[in-house]
């Protein structure tokens, strides 16, 4: 390993070596050379090398020389090719305004001359600077204009940079497939010239477009290609970035094991070299990866050190990942307020990045710079400077009398235009007085009129409630006296029970329903909106009919998931009880009852569904209506009509809305969608 450090840094010295002998070697000569076409060309090999090595400002020098020489000789290739490079320099120090002036007047030479190579040189060049500035349309032009000439004359060092700038441009403007087919032309063109920096570059870009794709198996092969060409020494930031990124795309897979592996070796492989952007996206992912294999308490651990790490460095893509997985994390845990916060983070980092990612061009600080015109000035053109003056001073007193004129007009408009005003304001005043007055009216027409509904509703309930209760009460009453008397045997006793305990069932439903109903009707019943979960309030009412289940010999079938609704709990568990009460009341010994939820473009779909008698087509279209329609149930059961009613108001109240499907004599589904998050307004 020593060994192959030493011939390392000795190449490179030979190479530093080699290079600074060439421009020494180069000045010398352009010393003794006369003011001739041969000392442009030698000057231009110069400025080339200056370039290579980064002596930017040596170079300008040189520059300025040439085209100075060059413009006395008339040597337009040479001014084409200083330009050419004066741009390249500009482009470099990020001054875009000056760098694309200088390849449009070095592109208008090389037309002049007709030189397709030059001109193609430029349009890539220009190419990259608009993809750069984010004029990805115009940066694509430019490049793929100056591609047909690099292939023709198989110049592979311009064709390797015009196809990774048309690969970056298609990748911003989330064309992948382009981006991804000039990624591969990179790379194979990078093979031929044996440029391992960029056969390692283009194969990175290529596996992360396949990540972009989601072909992860694609993604996996380029990254481990690598992997296996990636120097230990002078390649560690490509090691530290790609070890997490496979870790990744193993997870996607579930191989949570080979994932693993990945992950901590690349976590600990970019602490060893303090890569705080390798470390960060490891910890993200090793938080995903825990909250998959349920280790919430490991999860939470690592996602806290990579929000502080991602705020630290400000590294904007891997923080809201980290929301996601944070916002993720507690609703596991049950911490929907946190959820939420989380929830709200991720939108609003969203929405910046969004924004943030749209085409931007950067603040021009370098202006170009004018070259001075003289100015030569004599007798005549003082004569009509004089000539000049007289006249403006004929229009200078023709002005103030046009100004005076135009001030008394602007004043009498003024004063008319203030008194229109005035006059509409009032009118205007007035109107809105009315238009209040016309809503107040509508309003209390409406108030009225619920009055008079809730009214009409309250005479039919007193009708209904006080028979059904009464023949409730009656019966239960009935066989307290007979106990009293001892009018009936232990037997009779026995057989009397389920009868007694199905009237108090019948009057406790009524009397519960009943007040819900009327405390949704004579008050603002506002839900009080939080998240939990659905699964629980099934499990819990399906425990409330279990007896009633078990004495009408029924299935019923949980199919319910974990899966959070945003609504008022206490209101959703009416309306789940009278849902699955309603649907034991109308099957039969041996019919079949299933719950379950499901997801429905982002909402919560919930479904109570039951092989009982059904419902004909006239009667379903009576079940929500605000009155009293009831059946028996298959043993008799008596109802109120109210708890279809109530449901369909609760429901409503939650921002959701309730239906059925039914057949007669093959059964009913009732469904209820609710929302899954806050409304938006």
């Amino acid at each position: 390993m020593r060994q192959l450090i030493t011939l390392t840094v000795l190449f490179t010295s030979l190479f530093c070596f080699s290079q600074t002998n060439e421009i020494d070697s180069l000045t010398v000569e352009l010393a003794y050379q006369k003011q001739d076409s041969a000392k442009v060309e030698t000057s231009l090999s110069l400025i080339k090398a200056l370039y290579d090595a980064k002596s930017y400002k040596k170079a300008l020098t040189y520059i300025d020389n040439t085209e100075r020489l060059s413009k006395l000789l008339n040597h337009t290739k040479g001014i084409a090719d200083v330009n050419y490079y004066k741009a390249l320099i500009y482009a470099q120090n990020d001054d875009y305004y000056n760098a694309i002036d200088g390849y449009n007047r070095s592109r208008n030479y090389y037309s002049e001359l007709g030189d397709t190579l030059g001109i193609a040189k430029v349009n890539n060049s220009i190419g990259l600077i608009e993809i750069r500035r984010g004029n990805y349309a115009l940066g694509l032009q430019s490049s793929l204009s100056a591609i047909q000439t690099f292939e023709t004359r198989d110049l592979k060092n311009e064709l390797s940079s015009a196809y990774n700038n048309l690969a970056e441009a298609y990748c911003n403007t989330n064309q992948i497939d382009k981006s991804l087919e000039f990624n591969i032309k990179a790379l194979a063109v990078r093979e031929q010239l044996k440029d391992s920096i960029g056969i390692k570059t283009s194969m990175r870009n290529i596996a992360n477009l396949y990540s972009n794709r989601k072909e992860h198996r694609k993604a996996i092969e380029y990254y481990e290609k690598v992997l296996a060409l990636l120097n230990n020494d002078t390649d560690q930031t490509f090691r530290g970035e790609i070890l997490p990124r496979i870790g990744e795309e193993y997870l996607r897979f579930k191989d949570y094991r080979t994932s693993t592996d990945y992950l901590f070796e690349g976590l600990e492989f970019n602490r060893k070299i303090n890569n705080e952007n390798g470390v960060l996206r490891a910890l993200n992912t090793i938080g995903e990866l825990n909250i998959q294999l349920k280790n919430l308490k490991s999860a939470a651990i690592r996602l806290d050190e990579a929000l502080r790490i991602a705020e630290k460095i400000n590294n904007k893509p891997e923080l809201l990942k980290n929301y996601k997985l944070h916002k993720e994390l507690d609703s596991i845990n049950g911490k929907f307020q946190n959820a939420f916060y989380w929830q709200g983070k991720y939108f609003a980092l969203k929405s910046e990045l969004d924004k943030d990612n749209q085409p931007m061009i950067p603040v021009i600080t370098n202006p170009i710079e004018v070259e001075p015109i003289e100015e030569n000035k004599d007798l005549n053109t003082i004569g009509l400077q004089e000539q000049d003056a007289t006249e403006f001073k004929k229009l200078k007193a023709i002005s103030y009398v046009l100004g005076a004129a135009f001030l008394i007009v602007s004043t009498i408009l003024l004063l008319i235009y203030l008194k229109r005003k005035n006059t509409l304001k009032f009118n205007r005043e007035l109107q809105d007085k009315n238009t209040k007055i016309q809503h107040q009216n509508e309003e209390f027409a409406i108030q009225t009129k619920h009055l008079e509904d809730v009214n009409n509703v309250k005479d039919r309930l007193f009708s209904i409630v006080s028979h059904d209760l009464k023949d409730s009460i009656s019966s239960i009453k009935g066989f307290i006296d007979l106990l009293k008397e001892d009018g009936i045997s232990r037997e009779e006793f026995y057989d009397l029970v389920p009868e007694l305990s199905e009237n108090a069932d019948s009057a406790s439903q009524l009397l519960y329903n009943l007040l819900n109903w009327s405390k949704s009707q004579m008050q603002n019943l506002e839900p009080k909106a939080e998240i939990f979960n659905i699964q629980d309030v099934f499990k819990n009412k399906i425990n409330l009919v279990e007896q009633k289940v078990e004495q009408k010999r029924i299935v019923l079938i949980d199919e319910s998931r974990r899966d959070f609704i945003y609504a008022d709990r206490s209101m959703i568990e009416i309306v789940i009880q009278n849902l699955i009460t309603n649907a034991v009341k109308f099957t039969r010994v041996g019919d079949s009852i299933t719950v379950s939820n499901s997801d429905l473009n982002g909402k919560s779909l919930i479904c109570v569904e039951d092989t009982g008698v059904g419902i004909s087509r006239e009667n379903v279209d009576k079940l929500f209506e605000n009155g009293t329609y009831s059946t028996r149930g298959t043993n008799n059961e008596k109802g109120t009509g109210l708890g279809l009613t109530i449901c369909k108001e609760l429901v409503e109240l939650n921002n959701g809305r309730i239906w059925v499907e039914s057949t007669p004599g093959i059964g009913t589904k009732f469904y209820v969608e609710l929302p899954k998050i806050e409304p938006r307004n």
